[in-house]
């Protein structure tokens, strides 16, 4: 695959720049930035067969993230800048006397400018079976792809062999997979390079206690075959005489820099490999220049991080352009993780290799918590290590080479544990570097007010992404992102929390995961009915009832809910009866009738073909569903955040045009989703053919029929914003749309926002309508049984609420206008004729002296 432009005008120059990682896209937009992309011919040779991509958060793509969302490259900035990107065609040999590039596919490109940035190998160790079926490596997606697929067939325990950065990546990721997984570390702790010893112990006691066995102080001697299973590996014989047995092989024990194009051409490369480069990032050819972890810097080292690599860039850059520039003498080493869902971070001087140096320790190993702080002599902060606990690193690493304003003791005590206030980003000077990918620092950082715009403009933060929250706590604040005062969660993290622990109470999940100052608390109008509607939506899995109204459910409902009606302007409420697909009988349409005719409501057919029955007092709601319920009907929901109405057409049994049974269908799916509690209300339709006469496409799920099934549209809103619905997948059988109508309103109900409608939450997430269908259509995160399940457990026990509440007396009681006067009715809901039906009486509005109606 290959993007290319017509050769520009013979004035231009030709750069050359081969690989297109991480390091070599930055190289790009430097050379754009500096206007090498109008002075001369871009040519990009890249091996992999997709443009640079996210190398460092590589392992999301077994949590669910997709290819395309770790992409790094955006096709407009290629085309703007007219580069020729050449995928999956690798430079296979360089001629320095004719300054001649020559690819895999024979393309031939002249250079005046020729940039290296061909990254590192895995290294596997030398052993016996190294080769043997079952054996990978860690490093592309592409390799990713191969273990995830052979983990599937043929695989049920795991062994990583290299307990380093990759290395505990990989074991998560195996762990993910389902394998029972080890880890094989040569080294005497995990993270040899980044920890020290009482690190190491504590990552060790969490990653011990996640499940994953640990094996450090041994190598791999030998990878064992099973010629049973056709030579397929079986097991690995450790340095210690012991044996393991395993079906899958990862090696993750370091890299190794990419040198062998230039060993080829001639240039000088280092007696443990790297291309030697000077402060300019050029090499022994000065019209050679390589970047990135392919590159030995001038200081003796290979970077394997990427904020050294993207300062090699942006130096190449502009030496080429023939710009002053400061060189790259050197970088920061610091780096911060999350592995296996561990916080760990070094910076600095880690290690305390400074002269006269002293520690400052904190261990818990119960939290498996472990920080360290490396102090100079005159009181400086050098460095340290943290582990399980590594919120403060953004700042440590910032005050890096000064005296921080308090005592180092503090700066390693927990909250609560003696330490006074904890050292925050106003302690830090403007020309901190908080960044270190992009060298940005707090002064550059505080001149924007948005992370998007902090990213757009700087760059920062979209690097290795360790200091995006301290970007965040130094921008203003624009509120707290939790969902109100008594909860510091989202409504989705509440909503987990509630589906792991199975809290079937408010009470208790306020008392356990509220803020400090709220619990015990009563709540507030925010939390109270969104946490309500968790639990009703989760009922059934988490055991809890699913009635509203049922104990201390009630006190959570806000006025709709708690009366199972919609509150009207004058006091009054509405009765609004189910009618599925908009389908009714004649004898159903006497008895609504009737009952609107007794009890003199407003009756009203909606567009949502439904009748509403307006004006009931709150007292003679339980009568009028009475006798609605003896004749068949059931809440319609309307004062729910819940599924409202399916629309429909007349479809293929009666009209023309017709290609199939749309009212079966449009009914088929209120039944099933009746009752269904959500973030917000949720309104469907079903058209029979694509004349649209159901209008689907401006709902939150709409069904189109084709002459082959189904079309499902996603996303559409018909409100304030209006939002044209989103094609998902289409050609749909009757099976395959109900599953995937399943999925997708389960995975909404997972994860949308309080009050946030299908249009919003669909624009809203991350990936949008691309991430939806990869999770719903194509199950990228492993979820599709678990939704499936929670709808069917929803269907399984749907029952109706108002046939409940009017035979229970004890939930009737609650449904007059006066506790203490309960056989009274309000005397201040008052109706005004009109039409032959009734309105409610506005109340007398002085306006100018006048009063008016």
């Amino acid at each position: 695959m290959a993007t290319s432009k017509p050769t520009p005008a013979l004035s231009k120059r030709t750069l050359v720049l081969v690989g297109h990682g991480m390091v070599g896209q930055r190289f790009l937009e430097a050379a754009a930035e500096r206007g090498l992309t109008e002075t001369h011919r871009v040519v990009v040779l890249c091996e992999e067969p997709r443009p640079a991509y996210d190398r460092v958060h590589l392992t999301s793509y077994f949590s669910g993230t997709t290819p395309e969302e770790l992409s790094m490259t955006d096709p407009e900035f290629i085309e703007q800048h007219g580069i020729e990107l050449h995928l999956g065609d690798p430079a296979v040999e360089i001629d320095r006397a004719t300054r001649t590039v020559r690819a895999r596919s024979g393309l031939t490109v002249t250079y005046d400018a020729l940039v290296l940035a061909t990254g590192s190998y895995p290294f596997v160790p030398p052993v016996p079976g190294k080769d043997t079926t079952g054996c990978f490596v860690y490093r592309t997606i592409e390799d990713l792809y191969a273990i995830e697929e052979y983990a599937k067939k043929h695989a049920t325990v795991g062994a990583v062999v290299g307990g380093g950065l990759l290395g505990l990546e990989a074991a998560g990721a195996l762990q993910g997979l389902g394998l029972t997984t080890h880890i094989v570390e040569f080294a005497p702790r995990l993270m040899p390079v980044q920890v020290d010893e009482g690190g190491g112990a504590a990552l060790l006691r969490t990653i011990t206690d996640m499940g994953l066995s640990v094996h450090t102080g041994v190598g791999t001697q030998e990878i064992v075959a099973d010629p049973e299973r056709g030579s397929v590996v079986s097991g690995m014989k450790l340095s210690d005489g012991s044996e393991l047995a395993t079906d899958l092989v990862v090696f993750s024990a370091g890299v190794r820099p990419r040198d062998q194009l230039a060993r080829e051409m001639g240039l000088t490369v280092g007696e443990r490999g790297g291309i030697a480069v000077d402060e300019q990032c050029r090499t022994s050819d000065p019209d050679v220049f390589a970047i990135g972890e392919c590159a030995l810097a001038a200081d003796g080292r290979v970077y394997g991080l990427v904020a050294p690599g993207y300062e090699m860039a942006v130096t190449a850059a502009t030496a080429i352009a023939e710009q002053e520039t400061t060189g790259f003498t050197g970088a920061d080493l610091s780096t911060k993780l999350k592995l296996l869902g561990v916080d760990v971070a070094s910076f600095g001087d880690a290690h305390g290799a400074s002269e006269g140096c002293l520690d400052v320790v904190y261990s818990d190993s119960r939290s498996g918590t472990y920080k360290k702080l490396v102090i100079g002599a005159e009181g400086e902060l050098l460095g340290g290590i943290l582990v399980g606990d590594a919120e403060a690193y953004g700042t440590l690493r910032a005050l890096t080479g000064t005296v921080p304003p308090l005592a180092p003791e503090q700066l390693v005590l927990p909250a609560g544990a003696g330490a006074p206030a904890q050292l925050g980003p106003e302690a830090l000077p403007a020309d901190a570097v908080i960044c270190s990918c992009h060298n940005v620092t707090k002064g550059e950082i505080c001149e924007h007010t948005s992370l998007p715009e902090v990213k757009k403009c700087t760059k920062a933060g979209t690097g290795c992404g360790s200091c995006v929250k301290l970007i965040g706590q130094l921008l203003p604040k624009s509120g707290d992102d939790g969902l109100c005062g008594c909860f510091k969660h989202t409504r989705q993290e509440l909503y987990e929390i509630v589906r792991v622990k199975r809290i079937t109470t408010y009470a208790r999940l306020l008392d356990e995961h509220g803020r400090e100052e709220a619990r015990g608390g009563e709540g507030c109008e925010v939390c109270k009915p969104t946490v309500g509607s968790i639990i009703a939506s989760l009922a059934p899995t988490i055991g809890a009832d699913g009635y509203v109204l049922e104990g201390e459910q009630s006190a959570l409902q806000d006025t709709n809910d708690h009366f199972l009606a919609n509150l009207q302007k004058n006091g009054s409420y509405s009765v609004v009866p189910r009618i599925p697909g908009g389908e009714i009988t004649p004898d159903k349409l006497i008895v609504i009738g009737e009952v609107a005719r007794d009890f003199n409501l407003y009756t009203k057919i909606t567009g949502g073909q439904r009748i509403d029955l307006f004006g009931a007092r709150v007292d003679q709601l339980p009568m009028i569903w009475a006798r609605l319920v003896d004749a068949g009907f059931e809440s319609g929901h309307a004062y729910g955040k819940s599924l409202r109405t399916v629309k429909s057409c007349v479809g293929q049994t009666w009209c023309r045009y017709g290609v199939q049974d749309s009212v079966r269908m449009a009914i088929d799916l209120e039944l099933r989703y009746r009752g269904l509690r959500a973030p917000h209300k949720l309104k469907s339709a079903v058209s029979g053919c694509a004349r649209e006469c159901a209008e689907a496409q401006s709902k939150d799920f709409g069904v189109i029929a084709t002459a082959n099934g189904w079309n499902l549209y996603v996303g559409g809103n018909g409100g304030m914003t209006p939002r044209h619905a989103d094609l998902l997948a289409q050609d749909l059988s009757d099976a395959e749309l109900i599953r995937l109508i399943d999925r997708f309103l389960m995975f909404y109900i997972r994860t949308g926002d309080r009050l946030e409608r299908t249009a919003a939450w669909l624009d809203r997430i991350d990936g949008g309508l691309d991430h939806v269908r990869d999770v719903v259509v194509h199950d990228s995160l492993g979820l599709c049984d678990e939704l499936e399940a929670l709808m069917a457990a929803h269907v399984a026990h749907y029952r109706d609420e108002w046939s409940e509440t009017i035979e229970d007396p004890e939930r009737l009681a609650r449904f007059v206008s006066f506790v203490n006067a309960p056989d009274t009715p309000d005397p201040t809901v008052r109706f005004v004729p009109e039409r032959d039906q009734i309105k409610p009486e506005l109340p007398l509005i002085p306006l100018e002296g006048l009063a008016v109606r």
